[in-house]
């Protein structure tokens, strides 16, 4: 168990799959949370009721990320109620519809771009001012192993995730000497509903479990696989790591 106690962390889209899992994980090693969900409020509060039995502290926060100004009321009350945020994960993210350069809506990649680059790059600048009089800050980014192939029929997942990876190393550079650490985790394919979705889709599976055998290490990746990495990160570990990224796809 990291010791996390007195820290405060924003998990985005922190109601369901991967960001439930960090959530529950930051918690877990000391951290107070602050739950930000977009549509599932029931599945927030969940998550909000078994930290809170876990001995921490933790409030739900409904807000669509890429609207920038309901995001700067959500850092704000944030504030009010914790006092400051020390762990920002920007995990909040939605899939493209898979469709050519040809074919994409402008509008599908304005939604996408909006989602995994400029709102991680706002809900930066809107925690900075707190998390630099803490004595510590941490940024992950929870982007994608898409960087590493930028597969056809996914421009605007592609390009989101590959920008915040981009904003990731520059906030690096650009707030180290404030005790800001930013790192990167890029999951594989993982054991969520947008998982599920992408294999049925893909793979042309009915169960994601049934590529379990296939798969490295004879499993899937799991959302507590992705919190394990963000939990070391933000960990006393890590104190000397920044700017870095975990693949986490089992080496290939």
């Amino acid at each position: 168990m990291n010791d996390l106690n007195g820290r405060v962390a924003l998990v985005t889209g922190g109601g369901r799959g991967i960001g439930r899992a960090i959530a529950l994980r930051l918690a877990r090693d000391g951290a107070d949370v602050a739950v930000n969900y977009r549509r599932d409020a029931d599945a927030a509060a969940e998550v909000v009721a078994q930290i809170e039995g876990l001995g921490r502290r933790a409030r739900a926060y409904g807000c669509s990320v890429d609207r920038f100004e309901d995001a700067a009321a959500m850092v704000d009350a944030i504030v009010a109620d914790f006092g400051a945020v020390d762990i920002l994960v920007n995990n909040a993210g939605i899939a493209s519809r898979g469709q050519s350069v040809a074919d994409t809506d402008p509008a599908e990649l304005d939604r996408v771009i909006r989602t995994h680059a400029l709102a991680p790059h706002v809900l930066s600048k809107l925690v900075l001012p707190s998390m630099r009089a803490r004595p510590r800050g941490d940024i992950v980014m929870i982007s994608s192993v898409a960087t590493l192939h930028h597969q056809a029929n996914g421009a605007p997942y592609n390009m989101g995730k590959a920008a915040m990876e981009a904003l990731a190393l520059t906030l690096a550079k650009e707030e180290r000497g404030n005790g800001i650490r930013t790192n990167i985790v890029a999951p594989g394919l993982t054991v969520t509903d947008m998982g599920e979705r992408l294999a049925k889709a893909t793979m042309g599976v009915a169960d994601i479990h049934d590529l379990d055998a296939k798969s490295h290490f004879g499993r899937v990746s799991t959302p507590e696989d992705v919190a394990a990495a963000v939990a070391y990160f933000v960990s006393a570990d890590a104190e000397y790591v920044n700017g870095q990224k975990i693949n986490l796809n089992a080496g290939g």
